[in-house]
């Protein structure tokens, strides 16, 4: 046992930091929870978006390899190049029970065939079939870019919580309340021992009134 003050203030000391130290295992276990029910919803959502985008995928490669055996890869790359543009993200974060997620935005790249930059006389439907499938694709990678990286983020957090209720569970409860329960041995062996001295004197005075009495 290490060197503590064996009080009464010491013990009503420690008894409040196990309350305390119960309490912060407690929240730190809802958080816990919490964390692990955004990361169960977020990891069917990663699911379903890696299943489309493999599905997309095939469907896109297809459409290319179809466009550029029909209409040639000349006029493909030409169409490619017309529609050619930027995207903008928008970043921000969410809070979840403390721990800040990124949330990425942007607005769909999926665009009308008047805005992909090459005149439709030029084009075939093939083309503007693969020029959606691609930028449908594209709109899942960033989506799924987004929702894996708030994954990895919870995932973090998650074994973070777990480790500070570990060490507040399994160590600093269990010291604290093993200190209390040494001071409260202390502090009643005393109360016997001066309980015992209490009675030796009383029974000295006891005799030394017999003796007095006797003598007058």
């Amino acid at each position: 046992m290490e060197q503590i003050r064996a009080t009464r203030a010491e013990l009503l000391a420690k008894k409040k930091q196990i309350v305390l130290a119960r309490q912060g295992r407690d929240l730190l276990k809802e958080k816990r929870n919490a964390l692990l029910k955004e990361l169960m919803r977020t990891a069917e959502q990663v699911l379903r978006d890696s299943d489309e985008l493999e599905k997309i995928v095939g469907e896109s490669v297809a459409a290319l390899a179809l466009a550029e055996a029909v209409d040639g890869p000349e006029v493909v790359q030409s169409a490619a190049f017309a529609a050619q543009g930027q995207i903008t993200l928008a970043v921000s974060v969410a809070n979840i029970m403390g721990l800040l997620t990124p949330i990425i935005e942007h607005k769909s790249v999926v665009r009308g065939p008047l805005d992909r930059g090459y005149h439709l006389a030029g084009v075939s439907s093939r083309i503007e079939a693969v020029a959606e499938s691609f930028e449908h694709q594209l709109d899942l990678i960033i989506e799924l870019a987004a929702s894996e990286m708030r994954l990895r983020r919870l995932a973090e957090e998650i074994g973070r919580t777990t480790r500070r209720v570990n060490a507040l569970e399994n160590v600093l409860i269990p010291r604290l309340e093993a200190q209390r329960a040494y001071i409260q041995m202390v502090l009643e062996e005393r109360e016997r021992e001066n309980l015992f001295r209490l009675k030796r004197v009383k029974l000295k005075l006891e005799r030394r009134s017999e003796t007095s009495a006797s003598l007058d």
